[in-house]
């Protein structure tokens, strides 16, 4: 993926941002478990970074995935991994469905002010007893007369205290599980809508994660995304760049992960000598670099099948596996390098280290991503 001088426009554009704005107040908000959405992202969506790939007719500025594929990396650069999450969830988890096959009139009442970061999204997909088996939800949302009534719950939902609107999958008929699925717009404050709690969690810890219930909710049908039934495979394009974002901040993250250990080994003795004159610990960070490389470069031809208008599923699941693994083993053999320091709380590695444990497990598993790559390969039985 070549880089163009606008390119790096944006990248230093974030890095300001991150420098003057986020980095500062970090530490605080890993304390508050929880960060001020709507101050931050209005912020953000004053310089045009919450819609870089939407339509510029509801604010966005129009350009092709590259340019949020820059933000996602730069995005890492932050010291803890719950606000670039969220972030994603707002530009490439919440929205692009929304963005692509919303209405006119949906669009400008909820994707142009998400673009301006006057609201605040989530996404409810993932259930109780239904996480990456998106077509196992429970959620029903029955049609009368003009409206749909939604009831069930959402759970693992980031932004989900925040929230103006959430975009929720629901089963919207008794047709096969494939097909019988919708993605309607909620605003957070409609009646019967019930933010029971918020989830506490190993890490992403400045990201707030809240568990919601649906009591007879009505919205009006105006409020579906696309056409009724499509919801299940809309969300299933929305997972393309929901992995490549992820996958992208992560392989940053492991980078200055790496960085930051390389210093402190160079600089901390052990047996009168420096950790880093070890022969052992100079391989493991040659061998990590090179890991990271390859998933980076792996992201990126993600990211240019996607530009270019084709299919990038299988690339993208490679690549969410990909980083999923590595950030696990990286941050974990950083950790043991940096020893007592490692196991502090304030330790940046070792945020690391638990923020990055999610990215095998949200937006589909490993397991799953192997699941659907065996289906890419012709491995997969037709019939479980």
């Amino acid at each position: 993926m070549q880089l163009t001088p606008e390119h790096v426009a944006i990248q230093r554009m974030i890095k300001r941002l991150i420098d003057e704005e986020i980095n500062p107040y970090v530490e605080q908000w890993e304390a508050d478990e929880i960060f001020p959405a709507h101050t931050l992202f209005r912020k953000m969506g004053d310089l045009g970074l919450l819609g870089l790939n939407k339509p510029v007719e509801f604010g966005g500025m129009g350009l092709d995935y590259s340019y949020s594929a820059v933000m996602a990396e730069a995005m890492a650069d932050i010291h803890c991994g719950g606000i670039p999450m969220a972030v994603g969830v707002q530009t490439d988890m919440a929205t692009p469905a929304l963005a692509k096959y919303g209405t006119d009139d949906l669009r400008h009442e909820f994707l142009a002010p998400s673009i301006a970061g006057e609201l605040v999204a989530c996404i409810g997909i993932s259930e109780v007893g239904s996480g990456s088996d998106v077509a196992s939800i429970k959620t029903i949302a029955r049609k009368d007369g003009d409206d749909y009534v939604i009831n069930g719950g959402k759970i693992w939902i980031t932004n989900g205290t925040q929230a103006d609107f959430c975009v929720v999958l629901a089963n919207t008929s008794d047709d096969k599980a494939h097909r019988n699925k919708s993605l309607i717009v909620v605003p957070m404050k409609t009646k019967g809508v019930d933010v029971a709690k918020k989830i506490r969690k190993i890490g992403m810890n400045s990201s707030d994660t809240a568990q919601i219930f649906f009591d007879d909710v009505r919205v009006p049908q105006r409020y579906r995304i696309g056409e009724e039934g499509k919801g299940f495979i809309h969300q299933m394009e929305q997972f393309q760049v929901e992995r490549i974002f992820g996958a992208l901040t992560a392989g940053k993250q492991i980078a200055n992960v790496i960085d930051e250990t390389i210093e402190y080994t160079r600089e901390r003795k052990a047996f009168g000598r420096p950790i880093l004159d070890n022969q052992w610990v100079q391989f493991k960070f040659a061998e990590y670099k090179t890991e990271v490389e390859a998933l980076r470069s792996l992201s990126h031809r993600a990211v240019e099948v996607l530009v270019a208008g084709d299919n990038a599923t299988e690339l993208a699941t490679m690549a969410k596996l990909k980083a999923g693994r590595l950030i696990r083993e990286v941050t974990d053999g950083c950790l043991q390098f940096w020893g007592g320091m490692g196991y502090t709380i304030e330790n940046k590695v070792s945020r690391a280290f638990r923020d990055g444990r999610l990215v095998s497990i949200g937006g589909g598993a490993d397991e799953i991503m192997m699941q659907i790559l065996s289906k890419f390969m012709g491995t997969y039985p037709h019939e479980v």
